[in-house]
């Protein structure tokens, strides 16, 4: 064994740490749930834990704290971003030294006397004998993914007679097992050895955790990835485990109360405040067991992939990170009417596009050009992070149909970041039902200003307006669904069977229950089918009810953004989108959820400015009647100021949606 796999640093008082220091007096505190005989029986103790990341620190300053007396502890790595979840001793003064040092010195100003032993090298066979010399117990912190050496040191310790504890953080709860000298083993219990490694991950899992109260509040399984060897965590997790590990550490290392040992499994979960003590005779052999095992295999490839995340951006320089904050803008279905070329370190042109020529919602581009709009506003809010004034000239010579844009970010010392930078990356659409609570004055005063100066907000509240307005958006769901234009525009922009999509909308994301989902995607393999089944069996009936009808009423309120005049030009629509932009990120930062509801005003404007967007006559006078109802509903003269659409209010973050093209595929040289 080399000597630099293990550092012993025994007792031994540092006068200037432990000058002020007596045993007695700084855990005085435990007495009352300890005897003093106890605590004091406690601090002969010598505990080993494996790993000083997210459980294995905690464990350890959780045992620290309790008295016990001395530690074994072992952890090659250091400590990274990635880590500042949930890990003790993860800081920003702590990036990239060694997690046992750091964790170690939190215990010895927990506790001057501790009589700590460190393996910076981490445990192998031919330390383990070393690591587990002398010790009482066994508290695993390895690793979710290391089950090579935690099967090892687990039959080890059943070798020897050591009592073994795993505890682990499942999403906002945890599940820990004790294993006893003389009771189940480990592999007894989990049935590891022979299988493949990804298969073992579902053994581990599924044995851990058998009643899988976390799989209804995973809200993005992609993170789950075992084949990747990734996975959430929470703090709260983390925490928990600590807590029911310390106690059960007091009881055997005591010997009072009762142990409840393999194949006794504990679950306990924050989040959706269950308890369950269980019990599998057999271990992961136990028939039911079995099942979940052979289900977990058949899912570990759909869990197997990666998805694109805003919160890791692999940007080099300021202005690439403020573009890649900037292009989770919204898009009508996701397109990305943008490209960006990089002219120097502060000079970036914005090369904009309109879907005109395919898609029957962009006819006069006015709909990408709100989405540039919110674009541009996203840029200039995440510049503000890194301290930048942002100019954008609009390029007069540029068409239309594809505009330029030449943007520069100005240092300036006066910026301080805006404070919706944040929410950014997270803003989404929710096409879901939202609470029917009214939004507070505070809220409505917040969005209200958010699109100050240049454009104000109309808003459609109150169950009787509402239901007014969700008759508008059923026949307004009609038109869409039964014109052949739109039909091959939502044929194209549907992802199927996904929660993410980087360039279109997923299925998942549509709002439809699954046989609407499931009816929709046969209908929308011709317009043959759609025809059919419009004709004959109301097929229209379903997707209105669940997309337009029921969301209309289950909200808070529908809203307008108006502008102080009829809109006129480009500049006007590239306007509004900034200011929708602010009026949605405010909405995402008061914890409010947002649908566009876009086509009534794009259909109303088709209808004043006479475009035939339909070769479909019974297209055009539906339309008609739409736009009619529309004015009706808010008044000629506020349907020409019109700029955007929606409905608000409280409620769940969606689970599944659009997600944007990584940053390489929207450059442009």
């Amino acid at each position: 064994m080399e000597e630099d796999e293990i550092l012993t640093e025994v007792g031994g008082r540092d006068q200037d740490k432990s000058s002020s220091f007596v045993f007695e007096e700084a855990f005085s505190r435990n007495i009352g749930w300890l005897s003093e005989w106890e605590q004091q029986i406690l601090r002969t103790k010598k505990v080993a834990i494996a790993g000083m990341g997210g459980v294995g620190g905690a464990h350890l300053l959780t045992l620290a704290r309790l008295g016990i007396g001395a530690f074994h502890v072992a952890d090659f790595d250091t400590f990274e971003l990635p880590n500042f979840n949930r890990q003790v001793g993860a800081t920003v003064s702590t990036i990239g030294q060694p997690k046992v040092d750091v964790v170690a010195q939190l215990a010895r100003d927990i506790n001057p006397e501790l009589d700590l032993a460190l393996f910076p090298a981490g445990i192998n066979q031919d330390n383990m004998d070393a690591f587990l010399k002398g010790v009482d117990l066994f508290v695993d912190g390895f690793d979710f993914f290391v089950l090579d050496m935690r099967a090892l040191v687990f039959a080890r310790c059943a070798e020897l007679g050591i009592p073994a504890i795993t505890a682990a953080p499942i999403g906002m709860g945890t599940a820990y097992l004790v294993f006893m000298p003389g009771h189940m083993t480990f592999e007894e219990y989990f049935r590891l050895e022979g299988i493949p490694i990804e298969q073992q991950y579902v053994n581990f899992l599924v044995g851990l955790a058998p009643k899988a109260f976390h799989r209804s509040y995973l809200v993005d399984p992609s993170r789950l990835d075992l084949a990747a060897r990734r996975g959430p965590s929470t703090a709260m997790g983390c925490q928990l485990c600590a807590g029911v590990t310390g106690a059960e550490a007091l009881k055997i290392l005591l010997g009072r109360g009762p142990i409840r040992s393999a194949p006794r499994y504990h679950q306990y979960d924050a989040y959706r405040g269950k308890w369950h003590l269980g019990w599998l005779p057999a271990g992961n052999r136990n028939p039911i067991q079995v099942f979940k095992r052979k289900m977990g295999y058949r899912m570990l490839t759909q869990l197997s992939h990666e998805m694109p995340t805003a919160a890791s951006p692999k940007s080099n320089t300021e202005i690439e990170a403020i573009l890649d904050m900037a292009r989770w803008a919204p898009s009508g279905d996701n397109t990305q009417p943008w490209r960006f070329e990089i002219k120097d370190p502060h000079h970036v042109v914005i090369h904009g596009f309109d879907t005109r020529d395919y898609c029957v919602y962009d006819l006069e581009g006015h709909a990408s050009q709100l989405s540039v709009g919110a674009l541009l506003e996203s840029m200039a809010i995440a510049a503000t992070r890194y301290g930048f004034r942002t100019d954008i000239q609009r390029e007069l010579e540029a068409a239309e149909t594809h505009p330029k844009f030449e943007v520069r970010f100005v240092p300036d010392a006066t910026i301080r970041p805006d404070p919706l930078w944040p929410y950014i990356p997270v803003r989404a659409t929710q096409r879901r039902a939202l609470s029917m609570r009214s939004l507070t004055p505070r809220e409505k005063n917040a969005l209200e200003d958010s699109a100050k100066p240049a454009f104000s907000i109309y808003w459609l509240g109150g169950l009787g307006i509402r239901l007014k307005v969700a008759q508008l958006l059923f026949m307004n769901g009609k038109l869409r669904l039964t014109t052949p234009e739109a039909y091959e525009v939502h044929r194209k922009v549907i992802e199927w069977n996904t929660q993410f999509s980087e360039d279109r909308i997923p299925d998942q994301a549509v709002g439809l229950d699954p046989v609407g989902v499931q009816l929709m995607r046969w209908a929308m393999k011709s317009w043959s089918r759609v025809k059919f089944l419009n004709t004959y069996l109301g097929g229209t009936l379903l997707p209105r009810v669940q997309l337009d009808f029921i969301p209309s009423i289950a909200c808070a309120a529908h809203f307008l953004i108006i502008a102080k005049k009829t809109p006129q030009s480009i500049d006007d629509y590239i306007a509004a989108g900034r200011a929708w932009q602010r009026f949605w990120l405010t909405a995402t930062q008061l914890n409010l959820r947002l649908q566009p509801e876009m086509t009534p005003l794009i259909f109303s404007t088709y209808i004043r400015d006479g475009v035939e967007f339909s070769k479909n006559e019974s297209s055009l006078r539906l339309a008609e009647k739409l736009s009619s109802q529309l004015e009706q509903l808010i008044s000629p003269e506020i349907s020409q100021r019109a700029m955007v659409m929606g409905r608000i209010g409280a409620g769940s973050a969606p689970k599944a949606r659009s997600v944007r093209l990584p940053i390489e595929r929207l450059m442009v040289s």
